[in-house]
Order: structure tokens, then sequence, then C-alpha cells
């Protein structure tokens, strides 16, 4: 929205809910919130963190922190800017693929 060619708001439904994420130009945005990006970073599950990384990189997003190993249990993250000013969040977390597992297996987590 409005237009291809000038995207003001970009929506993902996600999932058997269809969940909501939305994505909107920071022109957008509250008039007190301060130029630049920050907040909160939402982090988003894949599969590839690395080919995940390189396709938001290829379509436009800058590197905002590299792939990053958080700690031993192979939680690793990323993020980058959108070229709306937003920072995206990436990650493979070894837990969520468990509990994904468990629900495609019909076996929900206690």
């Amino acid at each position: 929205m409005p237009n291809a060619q000038n995207p003001a708001y970009i929506e993902f439904r996600i999932g058997d809910y269809e969940h909501e994420f939305g994505i909107i130009d920071r022109k957008y945005a509250p008039g007190q919130m301060q130029a630049g990006p920050g907040g909160a970073i939402v982090l988003w599950q894949v599969d590839d963190i690395a080919a995940a990384f390189e396709r938001l990189i290829a379509a436009g997003a800058t590197e905002y922190d590299p792939i990053t190993k958080r700690g031993e249990t192979g939680f690793v993250t990323a993020s980058v800017i959108d070229p709306f000013g937003n920072v995206l969040g990436i990650m493979s977390n070894p837990h969520y693929s468990q509990i994904l597992s468990r629900m495609t297996a019909g076996n929900p987590v206690p």
C-alpha cells in the first residue's frame, strides 16, 4: 500500500491463525520518535540464517547486527535495517525448532 512503486505498508499473514506481521514506512512513525533505527528488535525464526541474511541484504536492507552466536545453546541472531528504516531481526533458535517439530508431529507441548 499505496502501490508497488511507493509502498507504505507491507503485511505478512503467518501460520494457521494468520498472525499479522506488518512493516510500515518510518514516515508514519509518531512525531516524538527519534531518527535512526532503534527500539525493540523482533526476531523472526528462519531455517537458514545465513541464507535469510543474504537475501535481506540482496533485497536492499543494510546490516545492523551481523550473524552472531549467542552462548553455547545454538541460538544465533542477526538484524538488518530495511529500506524504510525499520530494524528487522532474524534468528535460529534450537528450542523453537524443537517445539515446532513436536507440534507438527501432533505432540503439543504440555
